[in-house]
């Protein structure tokens, strides 16, 4: 199906924003999109109008919500004063066209696991072999070979340690592993989460193996769909510290501080930020 959107939506800047690692472009300029246990492809044509590789019913029910395209980035870009606020300004005009994706709790918390100390390739590369390891075949094409749904619970759950490591998660197997028997035993509800409130959401992925504070925020916030969570990470801080000695005026950009710190994120990185 075509479709026209008005809103910021740029392909190129969600796969490269570095909240999702299934979501590659593809040698003709369309983009593979893998979530849940979803697959399609999707392409910019011209005139703001886009290309998705699903019928207008499957779009309806998931992957208009996935894209989260029933709120208004622009509107809350209008929220920076450029003069008040310069470098986020900046940020977020280079930045236009990222959006929040709603993405899988579970499949996030992994991801996310996994990217401690992995740069955003090394992490694609990781999560691609763990789908292949023990996903199900979802679909097949000539661009992308075989494409496999994200592992659920228990099939990672069953995995030895061996086979854990030859997906090159190095010292994160052994948290992945138990992440996946809390969840298979119950000892951890992932879904009944969405239901508390930012403070104890935090304190329980805190208290799960190999969980750090980062992850956790990346979890609230790409997981959960939390807009105002805001993770930090060596550029963010780097951010903070060059650009903010003041601090950072999380108060005037609430409830949507994680949709700035995308903006930050993505800016900064490609800006090469050094001073």
């Amino acid at each position: 199906m075509i479709l026209r959107i008005e809103d910021d939506f740029d392909l190129k800047k969600i796969a490269d924003s570095g909240q999702c690692f299934r979501f590659n472009e593809c040698g003709d300029g369309s983009y593979s999109v893998s979530a849940f246990d979803k697959h399609m492809f999707v392409s910019e044509l011209d005139d703001n109008r886009y290309e998705f590789g699903c019928s207008k019913e499957e779009f309806e029910e998931f992957w208009k919500n996935y894209f989260d395209l029933s709120l208004s980035y622009k509107d809350i870009r209008r929220k920076i004063d450029k003069k008040k606020d310069p470098y986020l300004y900046a940020a977020s005009e280079f930045g236009k066209g990222i959006r929040i994706l709603r993405q899988n709790p579970w499949e996030m918390l992994i991801s996310f696991i996994i990217s401690q100390r992995k740069n955003i390739p090394a992490i694609k590369a990781s999560i691609e072999k763990l789908c292949k390891l023990a996903g199900e075949e979802i679909g097949e094409d000539e661009r992308v070979g075989i494409i496999y749904s994200f592992p659920t619970p228990d099939k990672l759950a069953a995995l030895s340690m061996e086979e854990l490591s030859s997906c090159s998660l190095g010292y994160r197997d052994k948290y992945v592993h138990q992440a996946a028997l809390d969840v298979c035993s119950g000892a951890v509800d992932l879904e009944s989460w969405v239901n508390l409130d930012d403070d104890a959401l935090m304190e329980k992925l805190l208290s799960l193996y190999g969980v750090g504070v980062k992850v956790a925020n990346c979890e609230i916030l790409f997981g959960y769909h939390r807009l105002d969570a805001f993770p930090k990470d060596v550029w963010i801080n780097r951010v903070l510290d060059l650009k903010y000695p003041d601090g950072f005026m999380f108060d005037e950009y609430a409830p949507y501080n994680g949709i700035m710190q995308q903006y930050l994120f993505f800016y900064s990185r490609m800006d090469g930020l050094t001073e």
